[in-house]
């Protein structure tokens, strides 16, 4: 007599092992994973340019670079090029704290920016969630204070475990 599984217990056995991988799937939540992720780029991203900035100042004796200087205190600016594409009233409804300013301040250009002068390698670009970011319109806002405090934010939050907006300031 030969000894083996029958069709029925290796079926049982199939449908046992994909019904845990299904509640193992459910557990970890890869959507939940992928905005976290996302979300923790614009944390970073959002600390990068804080640091950058504020090492400029300190390196050219408590001066911000002229785009930041002249920026008006309280107003807030959408980050990228969009001085010649789109301006920043093209992104309201898609930020949190939305723009105030139709134009954008462009730490990328001049001979002061934080880019020519070495404090980020190029300006980041927020990941892609509900709104669509590029070079133009980055996807991060600036806001300087009247006592000069420069307050950084993510546009986007897809709501991670924190429940708080995407910002860094000092």
């Amino acid at each position: 007599m030969k000894r083996g599984f029958t069709l029925i217990e290796l079926l049982i056995v199939v449908a046992i092992i994909g019904i845990i991988a299904g509640v193992v799937f459910v557990a970890l939540d890869p959507l939940q994973r992928f905005q976290d992720a996302r979300d923790a780029r614009r944390f970073s991203d959002a600390d990068n340019f804080i640091t950058a900035i504020k090492t400029d100042q300190v390196d050219n004796r408590g001066s911000y670079a002229s785009v930041i200087q002249n920026a008006t205190a309280g107003e807030v600016y959408l980050l990228g090029t969009c001085a010649s594409g789109a301006t920043a009233s093209a992104v309201t409804g898609n930020c949190v704290t939305d723009p105030t300013q139709t134009a954008c301040l462009n730490l990328a250009s001049g001979a002061d920016s934080i880019i020519t002068e070495g404090y980020l390698a190029e300006v980041p670009i927020s990941p892609n969630g509900a709104g669509s970011w590029s070079a133009s319109s980055t996807g991060y806002t600036l806001q300087k204070a009247s006592i000069g405090t420069i307050t950084i934010r993510a546009c986007e939050y897809e709501g991670g475990a924190s429940g708080e907006e995407i910002k860094a300031a000092r």
